[in-house]
């Protein structure tokens, strides 16, 4: 068999078989095999027949962390091969990776968040673009001094066979950042607010930004408050405190509703803060100051139409949510 395999890379050079592949296809010659096609052919029946998709549809039902070499030790007298043919084309099976979620998902949760996508899709079909045009929406994210990058950045082009594949290790962030609250709307930045390190964001000092906000939306958007504003925020202990809820009714302003774990409906989450995220990450900061003033200018050059594409596609998040059952649905 090693000689076989020396004439063949003598002839075929490095597109020849493997070895291992050779050993097998003289293994079965000696069994009596005389073709050397898994199917097909004058008058040879394909080994895919119905009965045997069944029975592996049948070993597959309820077990979807299977192996191939399951199968094969469930029907040894049909190779590996075999099964991958019938998992993948036949059945229409993938293989997808596990993601990371907030949290399970409880039933209140799901009914949760059904109810606001109907609300919402509702309010969209009797309003159109008028109510998406009212929505300010807002969240804070954390600003390092240093920021990893994203998978998708760290992707380098090399050869299937180079010795060296990158790799990417763990890394502890520094602890120099600042928190960013950031307000907008479909036209663009209404509002951008940093917390001095070391401090948290309570109740009272977001109200002192809702005010902040409101004087920015006077100035910026002439008749919005008489439109009356509809803020989209999480629900976090700041943004449902009862002083909050207080100054925002004397404002008033709408509040729509957006229920626990819900970042695919969000789009600072699905959107803005992914997109700053990939910025940030090309870039490192020094002092403070950096930072504000890297943020601000990264956000004050975006047109606004890639702030109205965000909020339209709250439309599609709400209605992918709605049409999974109230289950997350992708960013």
């Amino acid at each position: 068999m090693a000689e076989i395999h020396r004439r063949l890379c003598h002839v075929y050079s490095d597109k020849v078989m493997s070895d291992s592949c050779v050993r097998e296809w003289c293994r079965k010659f000696r069994d009596g095999r005389t073709y050397v096609h898994d199917e097909g052919g004058q008058g040879q029946h394909s080994i895919v027949i119905d009965e045997l998709v069944q029975k592996v549809d049948q070993c597959m039902h309820g077990k979807c962390r299977f192996m191939i070499l399951e199968l094969s030790e469930e029907f040894p007298q049909t190779l590996r091969t075999t099964f991958y043919r019938i998992v993948t084309d036949r059945l229409g099976c993938h293989m997808f990776c596990a993601r990371w979620v907030p949290k399970q998902l409880t039933d209140l949760h799901r009914t949760q968040r059904m109810g606001s996508a109907l609300m919402f899709l509702q309010r969209y079909w009797e309003e159109g673009d008028e109510f998406l045009d009212r929505i300010v929406t807002s969240d804070e994210t954390w600003v390092q001094s240093v920021n990893v990058k994203t998978k998708e950045q760290s992707k380098q082009w090399m050869h299937t066979h180079s010795p060296n594949k990158p790799k990417k290790f763990k890394q502890t962030l520094s602890n120099k950042k600042m928190m960013a609250t950031v307000f907008w709307d479909h036209k663009g930045i209404l509002l951008t607010e940093f917390m001095t390190p070391g401090t948290t964001i309570s109740s009272e000092v977001y109200c002192e930004t809702l005010n902040k906000l409101r004087r920015s939306v006077q100035n910026k958007l002439c008749g919005m408050l008489t439109k009356g504003i509809i803020l989209l925020h999480n629900n976090a202990q700041p943004h449902t405190a009862s002083r909050t809820n207080a100054l925002i009714r004397l404002f008033n302003w709408e509040i729509f509703d957006h229920p626990p774990y819900s970042l695919g409906l969000a789009p600072r989450d699905y959107y803005l803060f992914t997109k700053m995220k990939v910025w940030l990450a090309t870039h490192c900061f020094h002092t403070n100051k950096e930072r504000m003033d890297g943020v601000n200018n990264w956000l004050h050059n975006l047109t606004p139409s890639f702030f109205d594409e965000g909020l339209q596609k709250l439309v599609s998040q709400y209605d992918k949510c709605l049409n999974v059952d109230g289950n997350y649905v992708e960013k």
